[in-house]
């Protein structure tokens, strides 16, 4: 790619500017998701996440990631029928 002004600063970047357009921002939609997260857990467990609060949330988070996997893996299998890895 041509060393162009919009691309100053962006070395190594191998992705064109993103291309503006009408739909609301990913970081809203993420902050809003964020907000409903917070609310559901403190209508199950009577308070918001924090720390030092008697579970291991590193164990926690290796449980999502997983649950996380099998969800992608899910997904990509119902997108892809008769693959059985990607390749």
């Amino acid at each position: 790619m041509s060393d162009t002004p919009e691309r100053a600063g962006r070395a190594g970047d191998s992705q064109p500017l993103p291309i503006h357009n009408a739909e609301v921002d990913s970081q809203t939609v993420g902050i809003a998701m964020i907000l409903r997260r917070r609310a559901l857990g403190i209508k199950r467990y009577g308070a918001p996440l924090q720390p030092n609060n008697g579970r291991d949330s590193l164990w926690d988070a290796v449980e999502e990631s997983l649950d996380m996997f099998m969800y992608l893996l899910n997904y990509w299998r119902e997108q892809n029928p008769g693959k059985d890895t990607p390749s």
